[in-house]
């Protein structure tokens, strides 16, 4: 008898230490776990979207900003006759057969809150709160309006939604600074039963949302208004199948504007096909032609190999280069050619031979220096740029035709950055948009990239002299505004497709910076594909010389009578 007294005992102990055991594990070991578990299932967390940030211009005025707009929920249990409102709100929502029998369904529960839509406008709104629906609600949503329209999207971007249904910036500086535009959600809570019916004495609250950080940048509303209109004209004008104009302070690298063609509206970027999101100044390369020249003479004279008065000694005809002949742009050559020379007649041959001065391996070294090869660092998103192949890569035919901007990949603010580097001394800047970023608790001016010297001054003004003998008397004279001293450089690239040259296809461009002593901007104009002339001496040219004039006349730069 004692002895079954006895294991009774210890089998109550046991289970009893067992139970304690669970107890404890559950009630201090999972503690915190379990009652986020418990939190999960008894309570719904709905997130309140925040006011993105806006984008200003240069003086203030919003390329991007937000309008009153309303995220429509509805509290089914104050609902007086559900079917009649499902009708009414089914019937605003134009909603199919298969949103109508969910939206029945939702509202049947003892939901508190369950949204019915997004982006609800002010006056959807006045016209839902006429029809005096009990339990209907609105909250504030970020509606993103784009003042400028497609003149601005390649730099503004979109904001459109993520796999999860959030917000989210895309492209340009909606993506770039996603994080301080977004600002930080609000969230409403309320506690439900296993069933998933609301406790009516249980906890509920709402946080409200914070809005995200504003954006001041460095694009002026008047110079983007001008080239974006120049553009249009110009692809118009002369049939191109698209374009670009970039302007920047080559001094600062601050973006003064900045348009490409065709475009999208960010309103409405749902109605546009995608390969149009990309901003083509930062992310489409292509093989920039004789623009390229200026930087591989600014190299060679850096590197003292040339002077402005050398004499080309292989300038009588053709350049043979294993199969392959190395000819000028018109079959038209000129002996004893100096360096000055080789740029004024846009001369391949020239520029093959002031490579072989220069070498292989400075030629590569002096383009790198420029920035070719890698990003420029702009803060807009989705920059996408070629990287250069390994020195050991290159054979004696790449490294020819490198020299006249053949063989060699580039995006326009590549070229836009490197011969901003002429234009202010030798100095490679850092492109930028975004000057400062301001808010409720921010005030931040964002600092320029410190520049990185890659030629002497000496040299710059040695190429700036030789652009500006260029304009002043090649075959753009005739389109140069009088009185102004304009350093630039034409170019005419066609189009590699499957390994070889598009015969009917090429890029026009003519990039150049005034007034050439002192300069307020550089400038590329690229046209697509241009039909009346393939050249970009008579397309490109004549639209970069049009904007220009009107440029001096907003900056009130005065004319001078010795130009």
């Amino acid at each position: 008898m004692n002895a079954r007294y006895s294991f009774l005992i210890i089998i109550f102990w046991t289970f009893g230490l067992l139970i304690l055991g669970r107890l404890f594990y559950w009630q201090v070991v999972k503690a915190d776990e379990l009652q986020e578990q418990a939190s999960r299932q008894q309570s719904t967390w709905l997130e309140i979207p925040s006011p993105r940030g806006e984008i200003l211009a240069q003086d203030g005025y919003p390329l991007v900003t937000n309008e009153d707009r309303y995220l429509l929920y509805v509290n089914p249990r104050q609902l007086a006759s559900k079917s009649t409102v499902i009708d009414q709100i089914a019937n605003w929502l134009s909603a199919s057969d298969s949103a109508r029998l969910e939206l029945s369904r939702s509202l049947q529960t003892d939901l508190l809150w369950y949204v019915i839509a997004h982006q609800v406008s002010f006056s959807e709104k006045t016209a839902l709160q006429k029809l005096d629906i009990p339990g209907l609600g609105f909250e504030p949503e970020p509606g993103r309006v784009y003042p400028e329209g497609s003149s601005s999207a390649h730099i503004t971007g979109f904001v459109g939604k993520n796999e999860s249904g959030s917000f989210l910036g895309y492209f340009g500086l909606e993506g770039y600074y996603d994080r301080e535009l977004s600002g930080h959600p609000g969230r409403f809570y309320q506690e439900h039963d296993a069933f998933n019916r609301p406790i009516l004495i249980g906890s509920q609250f709402r946080q409200s949302p914070r809005p995200g950080h504003s954006l001041m940048t460095s694009i002026d509303r008047t110079v983007q208004f001008t080239i974006s209109q120049a553009l249009s004209e110009g692809i118009s004008r002369y049939q191109a199948e698209g374009g670009t104009i970039t302007v920047m302070d080559p001094k600062t690298g601050l973006i003064s504007g900045m348009v490409a063609h065709p475009g999208y509206d960010p309103s409405t970027y749902n109605d546009f096909t995608q390969d149009l999101y990309k901003n083509p100044v930062i992310s489409d390369s292509y093989e920039p032609g004789s623009i390229f020249k200026v930087l591989v003479m600014a190299s060679a004279l850096d590197a003292k190999v040339v002077k402005a008065d050398t004499i080309c000694s292989i300038c009588t005809g053709p350049v043979i280069i294993g199969d392959a002949a190395i000819r000028s742009w018109n079959d038209k050559y000129y002996p004893n050619s100096t360096a000055r020379d080789i740029i004024l007649h846009s001369d391949n041959v020239g520029m093959v031979f002031v490579s072989r001065l220069l070498g292989k391996s400075r030629t590569l070294d002096y383009i790198r220096r420029f920035g070719i090869g890698s990003k420029t660092g702009i803060d807009l998103q989705e920059e996408d740029v070629t990287p250069m192949r390994p020195n050991d890569k290159w054979y004696e035919i790449d490294w020819a035709t490198t020299s006249f901007g053949q063989g060699i990949a580039v995006t326009p603010m590549q070229m836009v950055r490197a011969v901003g580097a002429i234009a202010n001394g030798g100095k490679l800047v850092t492109p930028r948009v975004v000057t400062k970023i301001q808010g409720d608790d921010i005030n931040k001016i964002i600092p320029l990239d410190p520049p990185a010297n890659i030629i002497s001054p000496e040299s710059a003004a040695l190429i700036t002299q030789m652009m500006v003998n260029g304009v002043n008397n090649g075959e753009v004279r005739y389109y140069k505004p009088k009185g102004y001293l304009i350093a630039g450089k034409t170019g005419t690239a066609q189009i590699p497709i499957s390994g070889h040259y598009d015969p009917d296809k090429v890029i026009a461009s003519f990039i150049g910076f005034a007034p050439a002593d002192n300069p307020k901007f550089v400038m590329l104009v690229t046209l697509n594909n241009p039909k009346p002339s393939p050249w970009g001496s008579t397309t490109a040219a004549p639209l970069w010389m049009s904007v220009a004039k009107k440029l001096f006349a907003y900056y009130k730069i005065p004319s001078s009578i010795h130009n």
